[in-house]
């Protein structure tokens, strides 16, 4: 199913128990990201797990939205420059994809009021340290996978890729 704005505009928007305003978009098994001004940047919340969504991209200018539920999709890549559109984000749950590339971390460098990301039961999860990667390219994050992120991690990250171009760390980096 196609995300029309018709789909939109009779999906289930309530006020959560943090109370935010979400949007329910899942399980439609909706293919792509598109339509999402329909929302007219009214939520704080996008849900769109359960569905085939193999990027995340094709986001219009949502200043509001603070979390966005991507768990159970195909997705493997995420958009350069996301942050701009949507630059309040504090939350991205990604569980359950098909991330493989430490490149696609780098593309959240520019959220920086990320404080919770997981990547849990993706394929990039099982790369040689990739916790400490993505805690040095996203050193602001308080919970990553679920887990709080300890100073001591920050640390170490800081210590293993601190001196190293972004770009040559990564491509260094073995399964």
């Amino acid at each position: 199913m196609r995300l029309t704005v018709e789909v939109i505009e009779s999906a289930n928007v309530f006020v959560n128990a943090l109370k935010e305003r979400e949007i329910a978009l899942r399980g439609l098994g909706i293919p792509e990201i598109e339509n999402l001004g329909a929302t007219r940047d009214q939520c704080d919340v996008i849900d769109l797990s359960d569905n085939d969504v193999r990027a995340v991209e094709n986001f219009p200018q949502l200043k509001r939205l603070r979390m966005l539920l991507m768990n159970n999709n195909q997705v493997s890549s995420i958009a350069p420059d996301l942050d701009k559109n949507i630059p309040g984000l504090d939350t991205l749950i990604l569980t359950n994809n098909k991330i493989s590339e430490l490149a696609e971390i780098d593309k959240l460098a520019g959220f920086k009021k990320l404080t919770s990301l997981s990547l849990v039961d993706n394929p990039v999860c099982v790369r040689k340290q990739y916790r400490l990667y993505t805690i040095h390219k996203l050193p602001w994050l308080k919970i990553l996978d679920f887990e709080k992120v300890k100073m001591n991690e920050l640390d170490e990250a800081t210590k293993a890729f601190g001196s190293a171009e972004a770009g040559e760390v990564g491509s260094k980096m073995e399964n």
